[in-house]
Parts: structure tokens; sequence; C-alpha cells
């Protein structure tokens, strides 16, 4: 009986399947730091991934070498998804470090990175994009929003998907979830059925599953990278 309990459990266990590429290090720009180039090999070997660093970790550089890597590779248009006052500012950087970015102005064809921000959603093809970056991604926050359905639902069938943000919570199940749902992980009710109760008679409020804590954050982990800095990855601050 103990055995078939483990072997139960054993099934239970989430497992994140790498859908992505491997890029060696000669292949990445010689502008990005040594956790930098870390992060953007991690996020294309995943192929769905997340970045949650904190501001001035060079999130921008990261995600414009991730789009570049994988138009190349699929051959395809790369999407970036930004608020409105990013996106110039994303061009701008695109030039400093050699990366061609296009404001999404029509159907586009072939490979290449492109840029819109979140208000026109809904008036161009999604499908198109072989990859799409969410630039201040907790945008998802919001479980009940409209803007939160229409990104889930418009790449639902996106192969690359990479979400950046410095302002996650990892202690709000409901962005977390949002999160893993976007990247194809699990669904948000999954994984709150899996990992959280709700907090007594307060329906609202999620706590995690005593037992759960340590395999919570082993998920997390799965899909997704968080820092504060370098050496919160390990790697030297100068």
């Amino acid at each position: 009986m103990q055995k078939d309990y483990l072997e139960f459990l054993e099934r239970k266990k989430v497992r994140i399947e790498e859908s992505g590429f491997v890029v060696s290090d000669d292949a990445i720009n010689p502008a990005l730091f040594d956790f930098q180039r870390f992060i953007v090999k991690k996020a294309l070997k995943a192929g769905k991934y997340a970045v949650f660093a904190d501001c001035g970790l060079g999130k921008t550089l990261m995600q414009l070498e991730w789009a570049r890597h994988v138009a190349e590779h699929t051959n395809r248009p790369v999407l970036i998804l930004c608020p409105l006052a990013v996106s110039a500012q994303t061009i701008q950087e695109g030039v400093k470090f050699g990366i061609a970015v296009e404001r999404l102005r029509s159907d586009v064809f072939g490979p290449g990175v492109f840029i819109t921000n979140y208000d026109q959603l809904g008036t161009f093809n999604a499908s198109q994009f072989s990859g799409v970056v969410l630039d201040e991604s907790s945008i998802l926050k919001n479980f009940e929003g409209a803007t939160k359905k229409l990104i889930i639902d418009s790449f639902a069938n996106t192969p690359y998907k990479l979400a950046c943000t410095a302002t996650p919570s990892p202690n709000d199940p409901m962005e977390m979830g949002n999160h893993s749902e976007f990247l194809n992980i699990m669904s948000r009710n999954q994984m709150l059925a899996m990992y959280f109760v709700h907090d007594g008679g307060e329906t609202a409020k999620w706590r995690l599953k005593g037992h759960a804590q340590d395999s919570f954050y082993r998920f997390i982990g799965s899909w997704a990278v968080m820092l504060n800095n370098p050496c919160d990855i390990g790697f030297p601050m100068d």
C-alpha cells in the first residue's frame, strides 16, 4: 500500500518539459554580463520562462537578446508587448546593442523583432508570431481582468514565451498562477488546488499548504528566475 501511495505521489509531481533550444556563449551578444547571459540561455532552453529581476538588472537587454534568437531560430517574427511609454525606450536600447526592433504597424512576415503596446491587443493576428515577450508582465496580476484574459487567450498557442517584471509578488498566488497559466505551465486554478487552501472563512485569500511550501517554490523555480542582484543566483557583484 505504501509503495502504491508513493507511486501515486510521484505521478502527481509537476514536470516542466523544456521546449526551447540551446545557444552557445559566443552566440550571445557580448554586451551582456555573465549573469544576464546565463538567464537568456536558460530562458531560450526552456522555451517558456519568466524573469523576475529587480530594476537596473538589464531586463530590456535580456528580452531583446531572447527575442532576437527566437526570431532567427524560427525564421518568424517575435513580438514584444509593453506599456505605451516603454516602446520608444526599448527601440533605442535595441539600437544601442545592435538589435533591430520595429514598431508593429501591420501583418509581418519573416524573422524580426517587433514591438507594440498592450492597448493594441486585439488589433493584430497574434498567431503570426513564433514568440512573445511581456514587458512589465505584472499586468497579469489582475486575475479577473479583461486584459489578462486577452493576453493568455491570444498567445495560448505561441511556441516561445517570456514574461519579464521587476515587481512580482511571490506571496500573491493569483499573480504567480497567472504567470504560470500564460506560460502554459499550469492553470491558475490547478496551481491553487495543488499548493494552496482557503484561508479560513475568507475565500478570497489563499495560503500555502503546510507540506507544500518547499515543492511550491521549487515549482516556481522550474520556470522562473527571481533576483534582486546577481549574487542571488551565484554571480559576483563586480
